[in-house]
């Protein structure tokens, strides 16, 4: 996965800017991102504090990772079910 040019402290104090009442124009123009990216983020981690995105984004990547383990898993399973039936 790529890893976002903004940190989570960033992500927190620009949505912080916003909530206090800036323009999303004057925000985006100012950090450097798109309108798309700020809405993304609010929808995301809006009222979130550091501490609380931060161990969204690792229980994400935890889940990526189980989810890859069980693909592998059942991918294994598949093929060992399929090998008698193939000596048969």
């Amino acid at each position: 996965m790529r890893k976002s040019r903004f940190t989570e402290e960033r992500i927190v104090r620009i949505l912080q800017e916003y909530a206090a009442g800036a323009k999303v124009s004057e925000l985006c123009r100012k950090h450097g991102m798109s309108n798309a990216s700020l809405y993304k983020w609010k929808s995301r981690s809006g009222g979130m504090q550091v501490s609380e995105l931060r161990r969204l984004k690792d229980l994400e990547a935890e889940n990526a990772e189980l989810k890859r383990l069980l693909a592998d898993a059942m991918l294994g399973n598949a093929g060992l079910k399929a090998l008698p039936a193939r000596n048969s």
